[in-house]
């Protein structure tokens, strides 16, 4: 074992796909079980004995040093340094260079793994049997995920998101175990085609330098990409570690013993709490209302006689009395898209940035212009204004925030 063991943990990303939720928080900070995922991951990172920590911050990085402080509260010392444009993984790790000088492990902060992952890959690469280590797992759905091949104890290939079929369901687990001679090969590592700097493809060339020896893991394994994964996360961290009620329960109240109050949440009279449950800070169900597999962020409330299943309540929202949320299979529309749609133009854009880098370039800037800032004749505006409360959207001249801040819709954009 190490002298001295040091973890670098990734906390710079925005967590786009998770908008709104991160409209105001970073993604690590998306609490799960009424516990940030990034507490999680430093639990993990503590229990297998690590006890130096590297959080590399960026978006919204007061949020993280705010909450997690020097870190003793989790018997762990916690140093911060900020990359200040996420330029991908690779290059976040490049930013702790200063911090270690030694063997260290490096842990995506959004992941949450058991503490036997980082003790393995720990010990692993403590055995010197090659000069990098990473925890792989296998998925059902390998290719939303870095693809490994292994034979016997070493990585073959890496693959991240294939486009086709995935070579195997052996995944990337985001638990490295590096030397300090990991930093010559992130300066060597070419960007990718949206320019940024991946740590798959850092790793990819320590394959074919040095060798990578996989670490097999096949506990507990949660990664929170899209909206709907809080809810199967949230349920299985609570299958995981039981619930906890710290709020106020009022008499005819019932609360599964899988289900998780704040101290500051409350139950409301006859109100049924079903199992999967988070109920976060100042967050209340009111009097007869039924919540079922759902989360509510801190100030949601669920009025008198409301049924939800399977939903997420943003912070400060509110579900109105007697409504009635079905759950089970739906199309999710995000800000107007559904995620196939939003994949789509995701593509597109990198594919006009990689034209406009070959020096293509755009066949009318103006037009394009015009376009972005919703002014273009004869085209409908795109016109949304997100309120001040995660989970509500305004839409059209006729709706009103909650803030009973005016609306109106205008060509031009939105005003208030």
């Amino acid at each position: 074992m190490f002298d001295r063991t040091t973890a670098v943990v990734l906390a710079a990303g925005a967590g786009r796909r998770l908008s709104p939720l991160t409209n105001r928080r970073p993604k690590p900070m998306i609490p799960v079980a009424n516990k940030p995922l990034l507490e999680h991951v430093i639990d993990a990172v503590s229990d297998a004995g690590v006890d130096e920590i590297v959080l590399v911050v960026g978006y919204e990085r007061e949020r993280i040093q705010t909450h997690f402080g020097d870190g003793d509260d989790w018997d762990v010392t916690i140093r911060y340094v900020v990359q200040n444009r996420q330029l991908g993984t690779a290059h976040a790790v490049a930013q702790a260079e200063p911090h270690v000088d030694a063997p260290f492990l490096v842990l995506n902060g959004d992941r949450i793994v058991e503490p036997s992952a980082v003790a393995d890959v720990r010990d692993a690469l403590t055995e010197g049997a090659a000069p990098a280590a990473m925890a792989v797992t296998r998925s059902d759905r390998p290719g939303a995920y870095g693809v490994v091949t292994v034979r016997g104890d070493r990585v073959e290939t890496i693959v991240e998101k294939p486009r086709r079929q995935a070579a195997s369901e052996v995944i990337n687990a985001g638990v490295y175990g590096f030397t300090p001679a990991v930093f010559d090969a992130i300066e060597r590592t070419e960007p990718a085609a949206d320019g940024e700097y991946e740590l798959p493809d850092t790793v990819g060339r320590l394959i074919d330098e040095s060798g990578v020896r996989a670490v097999r893991y096949d506990g507990g394994w949660h990664d929170v990409s899209h909206l709907w994964d809080l809810l199967a996360v949230t349920d299985d961290v609570l299958d995981r570690d039981g619930g906890a009620v710290e709020g106020r329960v009022a008499p005819g109240g019932r609360v599964d013993d899988r289900c998780v109050v704040a101290p500051t949440g409350s139950v409301g009279r006859n109100a049924v709490v079903a199992g999967g449950t988070a109920i976060g800070a100042n967050a209340r169900v009111g009097p007869n209302a039924t919540v079922e597999r759902s989360v509510l962020l801190p100030d949601a409330s669920v009025e008198a006689g409301a049924v939800i299943r399977d939903c997420v309540v943003g912070a400060g929202a509110v579900v109105g009395a007697n409504a009635t949320v079905r759950g089970g299979t739906a199309a999710v529309v995000v800000r107007g898209r559904t995620p196939r749609e939003r994949q789509t133009r995701r593509r597109a854009r990198r594919r006009r940035g990689r034209r406009r880098r070959r020096g293509g370039g755009s066949r009318n800037r103006s037009r394009h212009r015009r376009r972005r800032r919703g002014r273009r004749v004869g085209e409908r505006t795109d016109c949304r204004r997100r309120d001040r409360t995660e989970g509500i959207t305004c839409v059209g001249s006729s709706a009103t925030p909650a803030t009973g801040l005016p609306f109106r819709f205008s060509p031009r954009g939105c005003r208030t």
